[in-house]
């Protein structure tokens, strides 16, 4: 994906928002929800559009740590920790993604191949412990069928990796997203509060 059609895809998402009031956040969250992540191209584009400053909507975007800066690998993989999940055995089965993906906690694979989440609550209590890949549930998650699930996501006949930016990044050349934090670490079996996680949606307005 070029430079060109990364914009064209920003500009649709930030168009096509369905609310009659559109924000800074509101035009953040559109592009996250199409793209994934938060290019520079965005932070022009919302800057432009609502008459601020690049600054001013890297104060939104910067704010909220669910917003993120770099393409996210080619498959997004998410592990509940709600209560339920936490309580049928999440710990488990987030010990072998871990093991699985090479991970210690959130973050990317080397091979740009899987994003792997951390999430508060995927809505299937009644199927818990619930394991998403690319917004595809699967209840009932057994520590086996997480790694079956794992293989074929990092088969050899993925998608390339410039599908979800990677090419339009290289085209732009260095550009250095504002800092955000590390990668957030799982707990032992016994931390009844489970992983700390940066997962869900922003909500509110901007500060």
């Amino acid at each position: 994906m070029t430079v060109d059609d990364l914009r064209a895809r920003v500009v649709r998402a930030v168009m096509e928002q369905p609310q009659p009031t559109v924000t800074v956040l509101s035009s953040l969250l559109a592009i996250e929800d199409e793209l994934g992540w938060i290019p520079q191209e965005a932070i022009e584009e919302v800057a432009s559009r609502q008459g601020v400053t690049s600054n001013d909507v890297w104060a939104v975007a910067s704010f909220y740590p669910n917003f993120r800066f770099t393409p996210p690998g080619r498959h997004i993989v998410e592990v509940c920790w709600g209560p339920t999940c936490h309580l049928m055995g999440a710990q488990r089965l987030l010990d072998r993604v871990h093991d699985a993906l090479g991970l210690d906690g959130e973050g990317d694979t080397p091979d740009g191949a899987v994003t792997l989440r951390y999430n508060t609550c995927l809505g299937a209590c009644g199927q818990a412990p619930v394991v998403s890949a690319d917004h595809h549930l699967h209840g009932r998650a057994s520590a086996a069928g997480v790694e079956a699930l794992i293989a074929g996501l990092r088969s050899p006949f993925d998608f390339p990796q410039d599908e979800r930016g990677q090419e339009a990044q290289d085209e732009r050349g260095d550009w250095a997203p504002p800092s955000q934090p590390s990668p957030l670490k799982g707990e032992g079996a016994s931390g009844a509060d489970g992983p700390s996680t940066s997962s869900g949606r922003a909500e509110g307005g901007a500060p």
